[in-house]
């Protein structure tokens, strides 16, 4: 008998997924809300009656900024309500998490506009990320083309001409499309480390050859770690002088240091 009167109760903890109301609660709170074309929601359940509830707003393009720092404003208020539900927007490309913080709030609005005035910026997402009781920031930003992707990058970190940094600490990613050549991925590591070296060595090696991809990121350990394809036209070796001598420090550890030919270069 306890065995038949657990398996019939099955049905009735799972209708109580605390995770799917939140989402349900979400998409009914905000549907039909002016300049909202989507709404996008993901439920996380652990059951009986534990959960969360992420949801995503979606905005005509060309949405007024005032417009949308309203609608920030609006979900900031809607979460510090429903703590167990993360809000995010998307608007005109840029996907951003909104906290309860109107401070920090305002710091994303801030990034959020300058990156879609930003010609060399196809897309982003601008996430929430605490650890620890740390407040920070994940960051990816899609760039239309290497010099694009740096040019961002470095914008972003150095307290730039065109973006703010958040104040928080931050990990950024900024990176080509994928599928587009040459690409260009460039990241600091999780506090917002700066990559010199890795940038040092990729700088001296665009300058002298084609280069059809790169991957420069910050390394907790070492330092940095850069990985330089260079285009069959180039001197590999010569290439590889110059990357070493620009970034001495990572010579030294070829693990985190390759200047490579194309994998998919021709044998003939």
């Amino acid at each position: 008998m306890p065995v038949i009167a657990l398996v019939l109760g099955l049905p009735l903890l799972t209708g109580c997924a605390k995770g799917t109301a939140l989402a349900s609660d979400f998409e009914e709170d905000w549907a039909g809300t002016p300049d909202v074309v989507d709404i996008r929601t993901t439920d996380y359940n652990t059951l009986p009656f534990l959960g969360t509830a992420t949801g995503v707003v979606i905005l005509k393009d060309g949405t007024s900024a005032d417009r949308v720092a309203e609608l920030a404003n609006e979900l900031g208020e809607y979460v510090a309500s429903n703590d167990k539900t993360t809000g995010r927007i998307t608007a005109d490309g840029i996907t951003f998490t909104v906290v309860a913080d109107k401070t920090r709030t305002g710091e994303i609005l801030a990034l959020w506009q300058s990156l879609t005035d930003d010609d060399r910026v196809v897309n982003g997402d601008i996430k929430d990320a605490p650890r620890k009781e740390i407040d920070r920031w994940d960051i990816e930003v899609t760039a239309v083309d290497p010099t694009g992707a740096m040019a961002v990058f470095k914008d972003m970190m150095t307290d730039g001409d065109q973006h703010r940094p958040l104040s928080q600490v931050t990990s950024l990613k900024v990176s080509t499309e994928h599928g587009v050549r040459p690409s260009l991925r460039v990241e600091t590591d999780f506090h917002d480390g700066f990559p010199a070296e890795a940038i040092a060595a990729y700088e001296a090696v665009v300058a002298q050859y084609p280069v059809v991809g790169a991957t420069l990121r910050r390394d907790p350990t070492t330092g940095s770690a850069v990985s330089i394809v260079v285009a069959d036209s180039g001197d590999l070796d010569r290439a590889g002088e110059l990357a070493r001598t620009a970034a001495p420090n990572l010579s030294r550890l070829p693990e985190v240091m390759s200047v490579t030919r194309p994998s998919w270069r021709s044998s003939t």
